[in-house]
């Protein structure tokens, strides 16, 4: 059975992204920090990973971006979850009962127009959406609802009190499934690979980055995602992380070759098979 590290708890958006991609029996491995998933691989290198790397409405985790450059997991697929929140407290509690709300800061923002329609409800932000309902349900809170899964309900006993209270039903998270190297040709879900994301630095002078899309046009490589970050110690200097899908591979290695004089410490983060499958409401 294959063992996946996820951050946060059972039932968490991880959670059901791990299982969603997989289709079939897994064995979950929670992790209380997206750095601890890839602290436990080093130790157990048959461990996949798997982590949130953007929000349709929140944008990019940055801080992801830059353990996936210093760790040598590589990014063996992606899968874009359609994200929907409930409100879920102790049984037998209705909306009027509720005097706090818990969750991860992100589900709380995403929630925005649902929390405001509630007159006096405190809002207390968690590190987890999944875990906020465990706390619920370990500590008996009556008052207290959780903003998390409907998943999460159900895993701690929780009652549903209100589904869909996202404010934007186009709300989807990318999941990137992470392992090793030797590892990924098992993990993928096609040998038809269309996708890469890298990371490389430019250097600080007039229309470095433009060179470099410009080449990467020539080869036909279409670029779907570029985060630029700050190089620590280096002012006003950045790294690049982009995301290219492609029809060929042959033309993307090529590609990959040109561009190699124009940027520095380039790394190819992985390269895997896109999710084209979104399922909205």
């Amino acid at each position: 059975m294959k063992r996946v590290a996820i951050q946060g708890g059972l039932g968490a958006y991880h959670d059901i992204a791990a299982r969603t991609y997989f289709g079939e029996e897994i064995e979950i491995v929670p992790c209380l920090t997206f750095k601890e998933i890839f602290l436990r691989a080093r130790e157990e290198r048959e461990l996949i990973g798997i982590m949130a790397m953007e929000n349709t409405i929140a944008g990019g985790l940055l801080l992801n971006h830059d353990l996936l450059k210093l760790n040598d997991m590589k990014i063996a697929g992606e899968h874009k979850l359609r994200i929907s929140h409930t409100l879920s407290a102790l049984p037998g509690q209705t909306v009027q009962d509720i005097r706090e709300i818990i969750s991860h800061p992100m589900a709380l923002m995403q929630c925005a127009d649902f929390i405001e329609s509630l007159p006096d409800v405190k809002i207390v932000e968690h590190e987890d959406t999944a875990l906020a309902a465990k706390d619920i349900m370990e500590g008996k809170l009556s008052g207290v609802a959780a903003i998390c899964s409907k998943l999460a309900a159900e895993v701690y006993g929780l009652e549903v009190l209100r589904a869909g209270i996202e404010t934007n039903k186009r709300n989807f998270t990318r999941f990137l499934v992470l392992a090793h190297e030797e590892m990924v040709p098992e993990i993928r879900k096609s040998d038809m690979i269309d996708k890469a994301s890298l990371v490389f630095v430019l250097p600080h002078s007039e229309g470095s980055l433009s060179r470099v899309l410009s080449v990467l046009s020539f080869y036909d490589i279409n670029l779907t995602r570029i985060q630029s970050l700050p190089i620590i110690g280096r002012e006003w200097e950045y790294q690049f992380y982009i995301d290219l899908t492609f029809a060929s591979y042959e033309r993307y290695q090529q590609s990959i070759k040109a561009i190699l004089p124009l940027v520095g410490n380039l790394k190819i983060l992985g390269e895997y098979v896109e999710d084209k499958h979104i399922i909205a409401d």
